[in-house]
């Protein structure tokens, strides 16, 4: 079928520049990351993605990650962590 609609768009500077990278990276223009996203809204009957409101604040997040973090450096501290091939086992790899 022949591309004869256009769709246009106002986006930030940075957000386009940004997202241009990437797709470049990918291998695609913007043009065909665009058709993606509509086969798949098309496919998926809606939007192919959650969208939905964060459950914390970037700023609690990032607490939570240091804690996590904390938590694992203090273990290591306390000799208690194991070598790859433990993990691996562990979880069944």
């Amino acid at each position: 079928m022949a591309k004869t609609e256009t769709v246009y768009t106002r986006v930030e500077p940075e957000l386009k520049a940004s997202a241009e990278q990437i797709l470049a990276k990918l291998g695609l223009t913007p043009s065909e990351a665009i058709n993606v996203f509509l086969n798949q809204v098309v496919l998926h009957k809606g939007l192919p993605f959650s969208v939905k409101v964060p459950d914390m604040t970037l700023e609690a997040a990032k607490a939570v990650l240091i804690a996590k973090l904390n938590e694992g450096e203090d273990s290591v501290a306390q000799g208690g962590w194991m070598t790859v091939e433990e993990s691996k086992s562990l979880l069944g790899l």
